[in-house]
């Protein structure tokens, strides 16, 4: 694990991706890895304008947050027309990733069939390990 330069974080504001964009920023001082935030949205009618400024306002929020923790760290709002989960495996595979950092929702059995799991998602197809927080 002395080899990891870059950090993932999945980032949409909610407790869990906030648990998780702390123990990123734990993570890449530790190692003095760079961080990057990634807050991923699929686009088309579902995203508004306002949604987009809205992730626009939660990235900066996020990025002077590590930054003034001394963190090296980037931001990024991805809209590919992807799932996040299938958007963070390929922004990991496409930036050679170290390592990624996933907050983790509990979801009934029913949820998970309908709604799916993101965190799930990105477990089982990352080209590098994953820590998940709930």
């Amino acid at each position: 694990m002395e080899n990891i330069k870059k950090i993932l974080v999945g980032y949409n504001n909610s407790p869990e991706s906030n648990a998780a964009l702390a123990l990123a920023g734990q993570l890449a001082s530790f190692f003095k890895a760079r961080l990057t935030i990634v807050l991923s949205m699929e686009g088309g009618p579902r995203e508004s304008v306002q949604d987009v400024e809205k992730a626009t306002v939660v990235l900066d929020k996020a990025f002077r947050s590590m930054t003034a923790k001394g963190i090296t760290c980037e931001v990024q709002q991805t809209v590919r027309g992807l799932s996040p989960g299938a958007d963070l495996v390929a922004y990991a595979k496409e930036n050679q990733v170290d390592l990624i950092a996933v907050g983790v929702e509990k979801k009934s059995r029913m949820q998970k069939l309908i709604l799916g799991s993101t965190a799930q998602y990105i477990i089982l197809n990352a080209p590098c390990p994953v820590v998940t927080v709930k």
